[in-house]
């Protein structure tokens, strides 16, 4: 069976749709061109390709805590798309809790976009979401994880990694934040992201120095805490990204079908709940 026949959930991708849903006024930076990608496009790509499931990301770009065009997309594709939201630091119980009614299954914190004060506040975030049985999803990058390190391991809150924790492939699967990614394995609760490797990677794909660190997670964290993504449609990508390719490299990587099974469908279908 072809890996595009193969089950599949795409735990990272974004909705742009500036026609529809303008961006903020005051956002840094507005996608536009390749960048912009409406739920209609998505749900093409998933038809080619056979991903019957996205969990979408709330892009920095464009809306910030503005939700609004990620929620319209999951209400329009009922059981296609969950989402991952981004919402003030200071928010109540209710105002998340209505976003999970929503489809929402976790808040993303970003420390390559805020710096570290921003997310002085993120220990009563993550209580917060221990609470709804929400995650904590997170972008980092170098050592930048050492900050959320204590609040990980001291509440029960369930973290999504996203991009591998984008290390520095120049410094090799020793370097100190990657090694902190690694040790939280241990927690059983935290769960990571193989993707993003454009965002990270010094060679073009297929990112090959990128490997020792895909090989390193999997070893720590097992099949059943790692997830594949495609981060569609590609924000910022210093070059044309395509679907295709990149599921081509999980067969790469992962020849085995019953370890793509655990990695593409299983573990993501367990961890956000979607329908068979």
């Amino acid at each position: 069976m072809s890996i595009f026949e193969e089950p599949k959930i795409d735990c990272h991708a974004h909705i742009l749709d500036p026609d529809r849903f303008p961006y903020r006024a005051d956002t840094a930076y507005a996608p536009a061109g390749q960048e912009i990608g409406t739920a209609a496009q998505l749900a093409s790509v998933l038809r080619a390709y056979g991903t019957r499931h996205v969990l979408l990301v709330q892009p920095n770009s464009g809306y910030g805590v503005d939700n609004s065009c990620m929620l319209d997309a999951i209400r329009s594709h009922p059981g296609v798309f969950k989402g991952v939201a981004i919402a003030p630091m200071d928010s109540d119980l209710a105002s998340l809790r209505d976003l999970k009614d929503q489809g929402i299954v976790g808040i993303a914190l970003n420390q390559t976009v805020y710096d570290r004060d921003y997310y002085r506040d993120a220990p009563r975030l993550f209580e917060k979401l221990s609470s709804l049985g929400m995650f904590a999803q997170l972008q980092v990058e170098k050592d930048q994880l050492e900050l959320f390190r204590p609040w990980i391991e001291a509440i029960p809150v369930q973290v999504l990694i996203d991009h591998c924790g984008r290390p520095t492939p120049a410094e090799g699967v020793g370097q100190k934040g990657f090694q902190t990614l690694l040790s939280l394995a241990a927690t059983g609760r935290v769960s990571v992201k193989l993707s993003g490797y454009v965002k990270f990677s010094a060679e073009p794909f297929p990112f090959s120095d990128t490997w020792p660190f895909i090989r390193a997670l999997v070893g720590a964290f097992g099949l059943d805490h790692c997830m594949w993504a495609s981060d569609w449609p590609y924000l910022k990508a210093p070059y044309r990204q395509d679907y295709g390719p990149l599921l081509e490299l999980v067969e790469m990587l992962f020849p085995d079908a019953a370890d793509r099974r655990r990695l593409l469908w299983e573990t993501p279908r367990r961890l956000f709940g979607f329908d068979a």
